[in-house]
């Protein structure tokens, strides 16, 4: 009887200490976790925040603009091009944001220190790489998506108008067909950019360095 008591005991000595080393561990990811906020709210960049709100304003507008002029007068293959192109366009920049986040800074440093053309802006987009990340994936990524669905939505216009389909059916079903064009493809991309990222972010760099010199 005393060895099953003791053995009571012990146990629940042993679940007591891993209740107090899980509190512990919880206190300790808490205190870690509200020093990174600070740090995120010392590093807020207004005026990066701004920028992007203007930037995504006005290219959406444009394009926006530019897909409502166009689009109808186009015939439907060339309006499903371009509804495949923005969609691509949409999955290769978030494939260079996901990259730009994975990819290891040193290798950059030690191709920069050889003069290797493109890896110092390499390094630039590493250093800022919430800044790239946030540009190629939010705002490129999600103009692409929005105009890639109104895209959708005109095609299926077209269609409408030109085979007398039903207008409700046919909406819902390019615009599936789009979603799940984009969702798959940036699913396959993510996976190919965290392998890849330090071979794509290098060839994007030297795709930019013909036209921007890094100071």
């Amino acid at each position: 009887m005393k060895i099953v008591l003791n053995t009571i005991f012990l146990l629940e000595g042993m679940n007591m200490f891993r209740k107090d080393k899980d509190k512990s561990e919880f206190h300790n990811l808490l205190i870690q976790n509200r020093q990174k906020e600070k740090i995120k709210k010392e590093s807020v960049n207004v005026k990066w925040i701004v920028l992007i709100i203007i930037t995504t304003f006005i290219m959406t507008f444009l394009l926006s603009f530019v897909l409502e002029v166009t689009i109808p007068n186009l015939s439907l293959i060339w309006g499903l091009i371009l509804t495949l192109i923005f969609i691509l366009i949409g999955i290769l920049f978030d494939i260079i944001g996901v990259s730009v986040t994975s990819a290891s800074e040193k290798v950059f440093h030690s191709m920069n220190a050889r003069k290797v053309r493109g890896a110092d802006i390499a390094v630039s987009f590493k250093k800022n790489a919430d800044k790239v990340s946030s540009f190629c994936c939010d705002v490129v990524g999600d103009i692409c998506g929005i105009i890639s669905g109104a895209a959708s939505t005109a095609i299926a216009a077209l269609l409408v108008l030109k085979y007398n389909f039903n207008g409700i059916a046919t909406t819902l079903i390019i615009a599936s067909f789009v979603a799940s064009f984009t969702i798959g493809g940036k699913a396959i991309g993510k996976s190919f950019a965290i392998n890849k990222s330090d071979l794509i972010l290098y060839s994007f760099s030297k795709i930019i360095s013909y036209f921007y010199h890094n100071r």
